[in-house]
């Protein structure tokens, strides 16, 4: 048995991309912190960061046409899109800070240029032109490019056209400053990076086990799943950011900002392509319009995939549906995430969402033929046997509490904070992986705002962060400079 309290100032439940940013984050600011992540898998980056686990788009509003709802009279909202991108935009700047470190790595281990192209067919390529002209006078879209042009979309995207009707109506915008993240690399370069900094520590096999407020404190009971041998950690502060296994946490540690939140499990399934013949032909990430009755999270889309050096192709995601919570969870997660105090917004979703109920019954029964033929209106003359199925990892939806309608299912991220401040928990999903910076900057400012604001911290983050969100959605000048800057110190200009 360890010593009976170990004091540590943050502790950080989950070794995926959310817990290493902190972590880092705090180690630039802080450089004293004690600290600690602890992790229920045998590595970093095996649940929701693994590469193939999620898209690994560099989600910066660029390709994708959920980020750009249009309004029943026509007109276009591109707000979401330009947050989006100024955060994915904050993202880069921290890695390539990092870049200038000792001991960080190599940028393009995990980040790669891969242009991002929407593409659509009939008639949404009315919405996608208003789409084209109304981002295109953004600078951060300022150099986006539309074509109906076949002979222009054979060029970008050379599997989109051979099989295809001669009259089918298509159209495509292509941005060529795009990225592909691993995720998964950028993780573990994170944290090989962090188990090098002094009373900083980073531990597999550690099962939360309790929680609980102890003082000003949290003592957190921590089980090593190997040997059985239980800890228990005094923290400061604790971070819970398990994925979709930080819910079950924050229902543990019985803040009253808990209260009334729940998480829909939704699982997703690709189908992947390692033919080089295949693969060599298809340099973009080509996204399209979702299907009528599903969620955002499952717009459609054909990726090239950079992983470990090598290139494959990914198309989905197929949505499926698991009560476990996380991939290596367990079938119990959602039954036993019910709560007196979340059980009437869970049924509120449940009825107002049949359609997606519908939508993710008809998902799980498809068959590799159903599947294939979502993939051919990407890729007409795809070939059955260069494709297989993979399982990627659990995302779990939020639910919380609303005053009109019981309960509202939320697509997104969410940070749920103790109103002290000493904990905090990450719920949700995409696009959080691109814009976990922005989100850890935003908690750093909610969990720790004297510190934040001391001349330390803020001397720190303006030398990290040269321009911050709003002025990347507003200036134009700044825009450009810190764009050209983080494309060449990530070596994506080689």
């Amino acid at each position: 048995m360890a010593n009976e309290h170990e004091a540590l100032d943050v502790l950080l439940v989950g070794a995926g991309i959310m817990s290493a940013t902190l972590a880092t984050l705090l180690k630039e600011v802080d450089p004293s912190a004690r600290l600690e992540i602890v992790e229920l898998q045998e590595s970093g980056a095996i649940e929701s960061s693994n590469p193939w686990n999620n898209a690994g788009t560099g989600h910066a509003g660029l390709c994708e046409l959920n980020y750009t709802p249009q309004a029943a009279d026509g007109s276009i909202d591109i707000k979401k899109a330009v947050q989006i991108n100024a955060q994915f935009e904050v993202s880069k700047q921290f890695w390539a800070y990092l870049a200038s470190t000792d001991g960080f790595g190599n940028p393009r281990n995990f980040i790669n240029p891969v242009p991002h192209l929407s593409f659509v067919r009939g008639k949404d390529v009315d919405f996608l032109k208003k789409r084209f002209e109304k981002l295109s006078q953004h600078h951060a879209f300022e150099k986006m490019v539309y074509t109906e042009d076949r002979a222009q979309l054979a060029e970008w995207a050379p599997l989109t056209i051979p099989g295809r009707q001669a009259d089918e109506q298509i159209a495509a915008t292509r941005v060529e400053h795009g990225t592909d993240v691993n995720f998964g690399a950028l993780t573990n370069q994170l944290l090989a990076r962090l188990a090098k900094q002094s009373d900083t520590k980073v531990s597999y096999f550690q099962k939360v086990v309790g929680l609980e407020r102890s003082g000003d404190d949290w003592l957190v009971d921590v089980k090593n799943t190997q040997n059985g041998q239980s800890r228990k950690i005094r923290a400061k502060f604790v971070f819970l950011g398990a994925g979709g296994g930080a819910l079950p946490l924050l229902q543990m540690s019985g803040i009253p900002e808990s209260k009334g939140f729940g998480g829909f499990p939704v699982s997703g399934q690709w189908l992947r392509c390692d033919n080089p013949e295949v693969v060599k032909q298809h340099q973009a990430k080509v996204y399209s319009q979702a299907e009528v009755g599903a969620p955002p999270m499952s717009v459609p889309h054909l990726d090239t995939r950079v992983v470990d050096g090598k290139k494959s192709l990914l198309f989905g995601p197929y949505a499926g549906f698991s009560t476990k919570f996380l991939r290596h969870g367990s079938f119990l997660d959602l039954p036993l995430s019910v709560r007196g105090s979340n059980l009437l917004p869970m049924l509120a979703v449940a009825r107002d969402n049949m359609d997606l109920t519908r939508y993710l019954v008809r998902e799980v029964m498809q068959s590799m033929d159903q599947r294939l033929e979502s993939l051919r209106k990407f890729y007409p003359l795809a070939n059955p046997a260069d494709w297989r199925l993979e399982t990627a990892g659990q995302r779990v939806q939020i639910i919380k509490k609303d005053p009109k309608k019981g309960g509202i299912l939320q697509f997104g991220t969410e940070l749920v904070a103790s109103e002290d401040g000493s904990i905090a928990a990450l719920l949700g999903a995409s696009p959080g992986a691109s814009v976990t910076v922005s989100i850890m900057l935003g908690l750093l400012e909610r969990c720790f705002p004297e510190q934040y604001k001391s001349a330390t911290w803020s001397a720190k983050l303006k030398e990290i962060f040269p321009a911050r969100e709003k002025q990347l959605e507003t200036d134009a000048s700044a825009y450009r400079e810190i764009n050209a800057y983080t494309w060449q110190k990530l070596q994506l200009d080689q």
